[in-house]
């Protein structure tokens, strides 16, 4: 597929698409983060008493 490419042109199409993958990948990972750090500070305790209030 990429044979009839030059070489440069590999090198440069392949430090692009690790790039994007870098960026995919860092940006998931940041996501996630976000996701488990924004829960009500981690507190569990305090966390299950909200939530058994709320139902209540």
């Amino acid at each position: 597929m990429f044979d009839s490419l030059s070489e440069e042109t590999q090198l440069i199409l392949m430090v692009i698409g690790i790039a994007i993958l870098f960026v995919l990948v860092s940006w998931n990972t940041k996501r996630n983060k976000n996701k488990l750090y924004g829960r009500g500070k981690r507190n569990f305790k305090n966390n299950y008493l909200k939530k058994k209030e709320k139902n209540s």
